[in-house]
């Protein structure tokens, strides 16, 4: 069915399983998990002394941004690893941590939407991280006596969110 609309005029809601994550300069990566994708505001709660109120006013302070992690299957691809090495390295170059811009973005892959593989994607929800580094990286669990896939993760910090535009 191409229509996104069921008989209420309603547009379906979208699948979290289909996405990519894309870092400026480092192309784009598969990852079988993205978490923590979230900001907050401070609330400062402030009372002048000649308030009629007992009760403070609460005003917004410092926004705050949580580290993202994701997840995904070692791969022979190096062009992502390339940047968590940098970013890890026990060595730094003079210019200290390379800062990048992550692209998050939802894809539409219903009948009739593109493929992220197959052609460019657009017009789809993409959250974007600026500012952004790898702050850990941890190699899979190794196993012998299992035969599941060796999944790596990465945890990245970053100073901007910019949230979709529904």
């Amino acid at each position: 069915m191409a229509n996104d609309k069921n008989t209420l005029g309603l547009a379906y809601p979208l699948t979290k399983m289909n996405f990519v994550v894309s870092v400026d300069g480092y192309g784009t990566a598969a990852f079988s998990e993205v978490t923590g994708v979230e900001a907050s505001v401070d609330v400062i709660e402030f009372r002048q002394g000649n308030a009629h109120s007992l009760a403070p006013v609460k005003i917004p302070g410092l926004v705050k941004h949580g580290n993202i992690t994701l997840k995904y299957g070692m791969t022979l691809g190096t062009q992502f690893a390339q940047w968590v090495s940098k970013c890890v390295n026990d060595q730094r170059s003079g210019a200290g941590i390379e800062r990048k811009t992550v692209t998050i973005e939802l894809i539409d892959i219903r009948e009739g939407a593109p493929s992220a593989l197959q052609e460019q994607i657009t017009g789809n929800i993409k959250w974007e991280l600026k500012e952004a580094w790898v702050a850990k990286y941890s190699a899979p669990d190794l196993n012998a006596s299992t035969s599941e896939v060796a999944i790596e993760s990465v945890e990245i910090a970053y100073e901007e969110l910019t949230i979709p535009a529904v």
